[in-house]
């Protein structure tokens, strides 16, 4: 086995975590779990076999494997690794991750987390949880095969980042393009085939998206959220709102829409 296929639509539960030392007793173990998923963060070289597919196991390597699969380690002495048993729910989409795999530049991160959620487990039952989803996340991304289909093109990606983190602030498609490495026709060209629209679209809807929830959840006046979603113009919000959302602001508002 060389990949496996898991789902993230939900935190884990963690049935246990901790330090692991083995070869002290014996050099080989051959064993399964056959109700819970194992994620292993490797400190030590040795050979791990999964359903008869052999991986080398070095420092910095991570591994993921599903309930119910015969995994034999063989050790070359002493051997020491943080480790999790999990419960993983079939929530949300499939990501197809490497069942061995290098953590690179997130090895200090994983390493950072899995600590935080061994000192948490014996009273912060929930935040280890957390700590160990966030994990599983960063390890679902360290390969960019490790999801299913190809996703979208990360100029696109990034592109969608860069208006996310700047919709209070003037938004060009240059500026973008130029933020996600690529020409702007060549942007505008990808994000229609990505999305179905344009980038000016793309952020017009998220600017309203936005400014329809603080105008529905919080007490910031009406100019606040306004400038809050890069459109200080009150009159040219006031249309935005009218054409996008169906209604002005202050109807928005006083319904709760």
């Amino acid at each position: 086995m060389r990949e496996t296929e898991i789902h993230l639509g939900e935190p884990p539960v963690v049935a246990l975590i901790g330090v692991g030392v083995h070869g002290v007793a014996g050099r080989t173990d051959v064993f399964r779990l056959p109700e819970l998923w194992q994620l292993h963060l490797y400190q030590y070289e040795a050979e791990l076999t999964v359903d008869g597919t052999a991986h080398a196991i070095r420092p910095g390597r991570v591994s993921l494997v599903p309930p119910g699969t015969t995994v034999r380690y063989r050790y070359r002495g002493r051997s020491e690794h943080l480790f999790a048993h999990l419960r993983i729910a079939p929530a949300g989409p499939p990501r197809t991750v490497p069942v061995v795999q290098d953590a690179g530049p997130e090895l200090l991160t994983l390493t950072d987390l899995l600590l935080q959620a061994v000192a948490a487990a014996p009273s912060e039952a929930d935040r280890t949880r957390a700590e160990i989803w966030t994990a599983l996340w960063r390890v679902a991304h360290l390969t960019p095969s490790a999801v299913t289909d190809s996703g979208p093109h990360p100029a696109v990606t990034t592109a969608i980042a860069h208006i996310e983190a700047h919709l209070a602030a003037p938004l060009t498609i240059p500026d973008v393009a130029r933020a996600a490495g690529v020409s702007h026709n060549h942007l505008t060209r990808l994000f229609r085939a990505e999305t179905g629209g344009t980038v000016v679209a793309y952020i017009r809807h998220r600017r309203l998206e936005r400014a329809h929830h603080l105008l529905r959840a919080t007490t910031l006046s009406i100019p606040a959220v306004a400038a809050s979603v890069g459109i200080p113009d009150l009159q040219a919000f006031n249309k935005a709102c009218r054409r996008e959302l169906g209604a002005s602001p202050r109807a928005l508002r006083g319904t709760g829409a």
